[in-house]
Order: structure tokens, then sequence, then C-alpha cells
């Protein structure tokens, strides 16, 4: 019982952060993650257009 306790304690000291920054890092993640897939989709795209025209040549 004594970790139980040790725990609560230093969740105690813990500054959590706010609404208006899980929000703001949220929207950051959401955005990032839109971002890398449309690039990683257009450079698999291009890719694959590549590897289509050598392989027909």
């Amino acid at each position: 019982m004594n970790y139980i306790k040790e725990v609560a304690q230093e969740m105690g000291k813990v500054t959590w952060p706010s609404f208006k920054e899980v929000n703001k890092y949220t929207w950051t993640v959401i955005v990032s993650v839109i971002l890398f897939g449309l690039y990683f989709g257009l450079v698999d795209f291009g890719f694959g257009k590549l590897i289509n025209w050598l392989v027909s040549l």
C-alpha cells in the first residue's frame, strides 16, 4: 500500500497541460499526419509510375 501512496504523491506533483495547450498540440499532430500522409502518398504514386514506365520499356 505504500507504493500506491507514493504514486498518488508523485501524481500530485505533475504539471498537467492546459486545455489550450492540449488543443494546440492535438491539431499540430493531426495536420502533421495529414501532410506526411500526402507527401508519402505522392512519393509512392510517383515511384509506382516510374517503375511501371521502366518495366514497360
